[in-house]
């Protein structure tokens, strides 16, 4: 990221030419927004929503996979989870507060993101959806997903043919 993009346009030395002033701050927005933009796919994945992806842990023990994903901001509300073909998929949306759409305030610098996101996380066949468990503290939602039992391999013997 260059750093020229952090620092607003007025406190940078003044232009060489006086024409140049009425474009400084056109420039300046058009950068923040290749910035943005650039900072969004480097974010983005297959299965998460550029620009506002939840950063997850995934864990695997002998006995179930835990899936930790931060979410500062949210509340239990902002967040819909389900488990469908053996996708598991967290969905939610981070609004824009009362704080931050006040019209009357000229930011410098907005980093914080809002709007809808999704994850979704392939799980191995046989997962019971009625044994998942899902809880959320201080912007922290876990996820427990106990593994399928392993069925025990059956020999099958083979007969003549009639």
């Amino acid at each position: 990221m260059a750093l020229r993009f952090m620092v607003p346009y007025w406190e940078r030395t003044p232009p060489a030419r006086p024409d140049f002033d009425r474009i400084s701050p056109l420039s300046h927005e058009i950068g923040r927004l290749v910035e943005e933009f650039s900072r969004s796919l480097s974010a983005g994945g297959a299965l998460t929503t550029p620009g506002l992806p939840p950063r997850t842990d995934v864990i695997e023990t002998d006995k179930e996979i835990e899936i930790t994903t931060e979410m500062p901001g949210l509340e239990r509300k902002d967040i819909e989870i389900s488990l469908e073909d053996n996708v598991l998929t967290i969905r939610g949306e981070k609004k824009v507060s009362a704080e931050t759409d006040d019209k009357n305030k000229n930011y410098h610098l907005t980093e914080r993101s809002y709007g809808v996101f999704y994850r979704a996380f392939q799980l191995p066949v046989g997962i019971d959806p009625a044994s998942v468990e899902a809880t959320m503290s201080n912007g922290v939602l876990k996820i427990k997903i106990p593994k399928p039992a392993h069925a025990e391999a059956k020999k099958i013997e083979v007969k003549e043919a009639a």
